[in-house]
């Protein structure tokens, strides 16, 4: 049985980067580029001005003050201008093509406009205020390396290079299956010894956050038929995931239909809980994920082993949530043997995170996964872990914390 630790190995060992797909600039928002994107031109594609105020040729400023005729207007996306005379200046703005001759930029603020002339109060130095052609980023250069993830910053330069369409990797499509008679779907009405299918949606929601498409496939009955024809529809999308009926039950029936369907399984059971049986299989490269049933169970392990393999599949370089660091305030036992996450509020106190225990940690507990801030990894070798301990802390969310003013 593996570690939590080797587990996740194996599974992210397996799994490689979907291939390209072409979006839209705004759908790219959030995804990876595939491949390096070239600048097609020069940004700024020509010289243009960094301030409002007068083109000038250095020169004839080298004494000042120094009265200039201004002979033309250039406002931003105006026509190309003339050349320069001698002794004259143009009045331009922010954005405006430099006029040929022209060597520098006064702002107004530092002039004294007449009108028909101005007069330049201080010494002008050659290039000042001017953006020059291919000062951002010049024609052949890599603008977006593979592997980026694309933020409004990006979506700005690929925008100002006129890429209309961006290459991205492929989002993993994720099918989602149920499985058990006590099942029902959302809107039908609970009776005794039937639940909603909840898990299903929580997993549908955690596979959009991470960016990917799910697809939910309805519920598997308890019979090996239902089983066969509900995966093997599974089989037809990049990563198939089911819940319950993984375990040793007469009624845990996924592993014996996945075998039977030719899925070569890489593990059963983790040294970890909860998610302890939780199984792993490939059929032909695709990853299967089989998780427990209980709700709490079901996205643990979801966040902690799931999503770090489909945001591989897109292209992502960071797929794990890192620890941080935190301490303990309140006594925690367990057994020796497997790596315990309890879920925890957490609060910042004297510049340190502080964990509280989130509620009862019985798996099918649903409300501590609504309130809990993290994860802490309590070590599988220990069995007991006093308050003021150090522990490795999952973050689920981001959360705003105040550090407290009592002692």
């Amino acid at each position: 049985m593996p570690s939590f630790e080797e587990a996740r190995d194996i599974i992210l060992a397996s799994v490689h980067p979907l291939g390209e797909e072409m979006v839209p600039l705004l759908e790219a928002v959030g995804r990876v580029v595939k491949r390096d994107v070239v600048a097609p031109w020069d940004l700024p594609q020509f010289d243009n001005s960094a301030m409002d105020g007068f083109a000038v040729r250095a020169a004839n400023c080298s004494k000042v003050p120094a009265e200039l005729s201004v002979t033309g207007f250039l406002p931003a996306g105006g026509d190309g201008p003339a050349a320069l005379e001698t002794g004259c200046a143009v009045r331009i703005m922010t954005g405006a093509p430099i006029p040929p001759g022209c060597n520098a930029v006064v702002p107004v603020e530092e002039t004294e406009d007449m009108g028909d002339r101005v007069v330049i109060r201080h010494k002008v130095l050659p290039r000042q205020h001017i953006r020059h052609q291919g000062s951002d980023v010049a024609a052949g250069a890599p603008i977006m390396e593979a592997g980026t993830t694309v933020r409004p910053a990006e979506i700005g330069m690929l925008a100002a290079m006129g890429q209309a369409l961006v290459p991205v990797h492929r989002k993993v499509r994720v099918a989602i299956l149920s499985t058990g008679d006590e099942l029902i779907e959302l809107g039908e009405a609970p009776s005794p010894g039937r639940v909603i299918n909840s898990n299903a949606l929580s997993l549908a929601a955690a596979v959009r956050e991470a960016g990917a498409e799910p697809v939910l496939l309805g519920i598997a009955r308890d019979d090996i038929e239902s089983h066969r024809e509900k995966i093997h529809q599974g089989f037809r999308f990049d990563a198939l995931i089911t819940s319950a009926g993984v375990s040793a039950g007469d009624r845990d029936l996924v592993r014996e239909v996945l075998a039977e369907l030719g899925a070569q399984e890489q593990f059963w059971k983790i040294a970890m809980k909860p998610g302890g049986p939780t199984a792993f299989a490939l059929m032909d490269g695709r990853p299967v994920f089989s998780l427990p049933g209980n709700p709490v169970s079901t996205m643990i392990t979801f966040e902690l082993l799931v999503k770090p393999a489909l945001l591989k599949m897109m292209g992502y370089r960071k797929v794990v949530r890192p620890f941080v660091k935190g301490i303990l305030a309140e006594d925690a036992h367990k057994k020796e043997g497997k790596t315990h996450f309890i879920r925890v509020t957490v609060k910042k106190r004297h510049g340190r995170y502080v964990a509280y225990c989130a509620g009862d940690q019985h798996t099918a507990i649903l409300s501590t996964m609504t309130r809990c801030d993290a994860l802490a990894a309590l070590p599988s070798e220990a069995t007991f872990v006093a308050a003021g301990s150090e522990v490795d802390l999952v973050l689920l969310r981001d959360v705003e914390l105040v550090p407290e003013t009592t002692s």
